[in-house]
């Protein structure tokens, strides 16, 4: 099975990115790719820099214009895609959402993201409620997934709950980058523990992990983000498979022997050894 993860640039204009990743899109396929993923709220610059009540404009309901574009392609092209929406579910409730679309064009899953960040130039809690539909993965005729959306991908709790759902890959629709101000001093040590809890991700739950994360700087405010790129495909050994650019739009289609997942886990037996009746304090914030 073939994971495709598309790596662009956003611009200032909605439309002009929705066609884009779909010439994206047609190029993975044509490569082979059988299950794509975009990154993170693909149609716009990354528009939470700021708090702007005009931004809830950009949002649509699901299903809706751009499901119907997506399902569309993904029954012309006979793959799965995974698409990180704006969704406006009712007045005054929005949310930061995943949509699986199945070869029929289908609706096979849908994740709203559980974890909301609300950093310097990450002001998603002006804009997303919570999720609400819980950590799933869905079946498809290329296997069984799961998504997580960008903050997601630090929580160790949801790696391992949509894991126990069944999944084999663990797909990460991402949006993070550089303060152009840090980068000197952080940005390698930033981008290392990024990637470093990941790919733990898919050790501890003997499962595939593929990031697909936005490149290039969007300067809302002054300084703006460098998003980082460098998207990947991890195998659940947590080796990397394929690591795209810091800097530059990129493609990449790694295939996937999803019979790796039992290997790994019978001889890796994390989740055999689990000790249930001992894990009741983490519904707890804090052991006082």
């Amino acid at each position: 099975m073939r994971v495709g993860l598309i790596q662009m640039s956003c611009a200032d204009d909605p439309q002009a990115n929705l066609e884009k990743a779909v010439d994206r899109i047609r190029e993975a396929a044509a490569q082979g790719a059988q299950i794509i993923c975009l990154q993170e709220l693909f149609k716009f610059l990354y528009f939470c820099q700021s708090e702007d009540h005009a931004n809830f404009a950009l949002a649509e309901e699901i299903p809706g214009p751009t499901t119907g574009v997506f399902g569309s392609l993904a029954r012309e092209l006979h793959v799965i895609l995974i698409a990180s929406l704006f969704e406006r579910r009712a007045p005054g409730i929005y949310h930061n959402t995943a949509v699986v679309l199945d070869v029929d064009g289908s609706c096979a899953g849908k994740y709203r993201k559980m974890h909301i960040p609300d950093d310097p130039l990450y002001h998603e809690k002006f804009y997303f409620a919570p999720g609400d539909l819980g950590f799933r993965a869905w079946d498809t005729c290329y296997g069984r997934i799961g998504v997580l959306i960008c903050w997601d991908q630090w929580y160790p709790e949801a790696a391992r709950l949509t894991a126990l759902s069944g999944a084999q890959i663990v797909f990460y629709p991402t949006a993070i980058g550089w303060h152009p101000s840090e980068k000197g001093q952080f940005g390698a040590v930033q981008h290392s523990a990024w990637q470093t809890i990941q790919r733990s991700h898919a050790i501890a739950n003997g499962v595939y992990v593929a990031a697909a994360n936005r490149v290039g700087h969007e300067g809302v405010l002054p300084g703006g983000i460098e998003f980082w790129g460098a998207s990947f495909v991890c195998d659940p050994g947590g080796s990397l498979m394929k690591v795209a650019s810091h800097d530059r739009e990129q493609i990449l289609v790694v295939a996937c022997d999803l019979d790796a997942v039992d290997v790994i886990r019978t001889h890796w037996p994390f989740l055999r050894d689990r000790r249930l009746e001992a894990y009741g304090d983490l519904s707890k914030r804090y052991l006082d």
